[in-house]
């Protein structure tokens, strides 16, 4: 059997290793949350009240498309591509060109 002496390092060693993976996951949680919060601190800059209400009702509804969508729409604000702010008649625009695209990659053949 081990020592009281054994066990007791042993509880400590553990102890460390439980607080270090506890620390990493509270800087993975803040990296998480700043990362999050510049994300959205874009989006206010790039989109008019109107599309960000717009994007708030995609969310609720399709809550991945949602994301995906935000960072494209960053990534168009970022290389100019599209006039900014996005209003919401330029967030339709964009929302039907990318279902239409959805709906072309999608084909059904018959055999």
């Amino acid at each position: 059997m081990a020592s009281d002496g054994e066990l007791q390092r042993l509880r400590e060693k553990r102890l460390l290793e439980l607080q270090a993976q506890q620390r990493q996951a509270e800087e993975a949680g803040r990296a998480q949350q700043d990362a999050a919060a510049q994300k959205q601190a874009l989006l206010r800059r790039i989109l008019t009240p109107e599309a960000r209400q717009r994007m708030t009702n995609v969310k609720i509804v399709r809550p991945d498309y949602a994301q995906q969508l935000e960072l494209q729409l960053i990534q168009l604000a970022q290389t100019r591509k599209v006039e900014l702010p996005i209003t919401d008649d330029t967030l339709k625009r964009l929302l039907a060109q990318i279902e239409n695209q959805q709906r072309r990659d999608i084909r059904i053949t018959r055999r």
